[in-house]
């Protein structure tokens, strides 16, 4: 009878073991930058809460790529066929603030990023048409790279 249980206990920690298995650690990324992920089994559905915080591009069924897009945080949930989920986890995605200088003047505060040489970059709590210049110039960037020529 110690053995059955023993069995029981062990069957029951490894079906927790397993169902817990699909959860991870939230996945850190800066933005601008990719990062891989490999699953253990082959993934169906592939779904990112907020596509403007990262993107994710399928490179197989069994490999995925996520790309920071901009600050902040979302999740990403990755289903098998039969519909079991196979990843559940947040990406966060952050800014390298090494090299970036922030230039105050007469309390307005621009953000550059100044490796090698410094260009303006996107920080919230800068000033307003600063940042929204830099939004505009963005978004047509955007457009442009995404138009079908």
């Amino acid at each position: 009878m110690p053995s059955s249980l023993l069995r029981t206990a062990a069957l029951g920690l490894a079906a927790v073991v397993c169902a817990t298995s699909a959860f991870a650690e939230s996945i850190v990324i800066e933005a601008n930058k990719s990062t891989s992920l490999k699953l253990q089994a082959a993934a169906a559905s592939v779904v990112i809460g907020n596509p403007r915080v990262a993107d994710v591009a399928v490179h197989d069924a069994n490999l995925i790529f996520i790309t920071g897009r901009t600050f902040g945080t979302t999740n990403l949930l990755i289903f098998s066929e039969d519909g079991s989920q196979l990843y559940s986890g947040d990406v966060v995605v952050t800014t390298n603030t090494t090299n970036l200088v922030n230039v105050n003047r007469a309390g307005a505060t621009n953000t550059y990023d100044c490796a090698p040489t410094c260009r303006s970059v996107l920080s919230l709590g800068d000033e307003v048409t600063y940042f929204d210049t830099l939004i505009a110039q963005s978004e047509r960037i955007q457009e442009l790279s995404s138009a079908d020529n």
